[in-house]
């Protein structure tokens, strides 16, 4: 296995860091305005992350709806069979945890599913701002739920009035 590196992608929402290697995308994480990073792009990238960069950056302009980087998430057995499941919420579509924990084969699991979506480390490729209560509210969001409210209405074509 490669050292891992980080490229870094401007976004609408902050900047999101970018980390992994040959064998796929690790994380991908937004940065809050109070956390430093080094600018200095790195030319040597693995293509995981460069193409994770170009389809982050069509996502934001509008043009992509899907992903076709390689993921490389780490995390438990049933966090991995979670975040599989996340990624088969279509585009401009929500699920309920309830919903999604049905899928998964145990709707007693529903606190599990959610926090294992709340430890889901690849931002955005990886849906997880597409699981919402049952009773159609935001909850909670690690990336902050402003964040997740900015998302959903940009993958349904709201017109964006302002971040804040």
């Amino acid at each position: 296995m490669s050292d891992l590196k980080t490229a870094y992608c401007k976004t609408p929402l902050g900047i999101a860091e970018i980390i992994g290697n040959d064998d796929g995308v690790q994380s991908v994480s937004v940065l809050n305005e109070d956390e430093v990073f080094e600018k200095k792009q790195n030319d040597n990238l693995p293509l995981p992350l460069k193409n994770c960069v170009q389809q982050l950056n069509e996502y934001f302009e509008g043009t992509r709806k899907d992903f076709s980087v390689k993921l490389n998430p780490q995390g438990t057995k049933f966090q991995q069979k979670v975040w599989n499941a996340l990624l088969d919420i279509p585009f401009g579509r929500t699920k309920s945890y309830l919903d999604q924990s049905k899928k998964l084969g145990d709707v007693k699991a529903i606190r599990a599913v959610a926090s294992a979506n709340g430890k889901n480390p690849i931002w955005i490729l990886i849906p997880c701002h597409r699981v919402i209560g049952s009773d159609g509210s935001l909850t909670g969001y690690a990336g902050g739920t402003w964040r997740k409210k900015w998302l959903l209405e940009h993958e349904s074509g709201s017109k964006q009035q302002s971040l804040f």
